[in-house]
């Protein structure tokens, strides 16, 4: 995979009246952006999503990479503090140092954003915009489960479990039993495959229940990232089809990103669950710039994305809301 954004300092925009409030105040607002890297395509997707939004309201923007070091993210922000931002945007390392960013931010009086990845706790001030991967996982799996009403047989279902020490994995298990709930008497008992977030352990781990159950024909995976490996054993099997081979197995995911995208165009994946970033990144801005335009000090707000889910059967109107897609048909991403 190509990436090809890579940046430590940027200044974007240049404009010199803010957008917000109608014109009240003529005053060139500053936002430093911190991001923990941009080295998948998600991130990839999320920088995007903020920096334009960023530029479309002639904010001027700091940039900050911290390639995924959470005490230099700190020595970043602090920094950009001793610059006398007007405000803050982060995607953190972890939950933790979120916690730790937020607190200078709060001494600081400088309000603070904090993009897809929460803090540990609520118990410090900030607007916070994320995911709701239960609803989002759901959405998809309900596509799934009426594609295999209409064929009127019985499915083996199987799921590609993230690492259940992360709630987003948790989440998105629940979202998918709670869509497989609605209509039980489609379903054999569920095959689980633990991934730990990891390629090999589920390659490894996929194979060997495609040979304890060959009848898997329903899978569902955590995360789109995922789906190379799935790929990897069910094109040997000549299971890796559209879904005009009777041979097809019904697939789906959660994220969004591009390989999903190229797949659903050629009909292999038949939905996938999507964090809507730019959803997510306008939301964000709404609040920061709302709150900076009335002087608070310290905002808070959490902010749900809801998501959505593209599937073969909306993919001609909603391709163009997927960051994945999105990435894709600018060239951002290798095809």
């Amino acid at each position: 995979m190509k990436l090809c954004m890579r940046m430590n300092f940027v200044v974007v925009g240049l404009l010199l009246i803010s957008g917000i409030g109608c014109g009240k105040k003529e005053k060139q607002i500053t936002i430093c952006f911190s991001f923990q890297d941009l080295e998948t395509e998600f991130w990839v997707g999320a920088h995007k999503a903020i920096t334009e939004e960023l530029m479309m309201r002639g904010i001027r923007v700091i940039e900050r990479n911290s390639s995924q070091d959470a005490n230099r993210q700190l020595e970043q922000v602090r920094d950009a503090i001793a610059q006398q931002v007007d405000g803050l945007i982060i995607i953190p390392q972890d939950g933790q140092s979120a916690n730790t960013i937020i607190g200078e931010a709060n001494r600081a009086g400088i309000p603070i954003a904090v993009f897809n990845r929460p803090p540990a706790d609520s118990s410090r001030n900030a607007i916070v915009v994320l995911a709701d991967n239960k609803l989002i996982a759901e959405k998809a799996v309900d596509y799934m489960v009426e594609k295999a009403a209409a064929s009127g047989r019985r499915y083996r279902p199987c799921i590609i479990v993230g690492d259940l020490g992360d709630p987003n994995s948790i989440a998105r298990r629940d979202g998918f039993y709670a869509a497989l709930a609605k209509r039980p008497q489609l379903f054999k008992p569920v095959v689980e495959v633990p991934s730990k977030w990891d390629a090999g352990t589920t390659l490894a781990n996929f194979e060997a229940a495609m040979q304890a159950n060959p009848d898997i024909d329903f899978v569902f995976t955590s995360s789109d990232f995922l789906y190379p490996q799935l790929r990897s054993v069910l094109e040997p099997l000549g299971k890796w089809t559209s879904d005009a081979d009777p041979r097809h197995v019904i697939l789906g995911g959660i994220d969004g990103d591009s390989f999903a995208c190229r797949m659903m165009r050629e009909r292999i994946i038949d939905a996938t669950g999507v964090q809507d970033l730019f959803f997510e990144a306008r939301s964000l801005m709404d609040e920061l710039l709302r709150a900076i335009d009335n002087g608070e000090k310290q905002p808070k707000k959490w902010i749900v994305d809801p998501g959505f889910a593209l599937t073969l059967d909306n993919y001609a109107e909603r391709a163009v809301d997927m960051w994945g897609c999105v990435l894709l048909h600018r060239g951002l991403i290798s095809q």
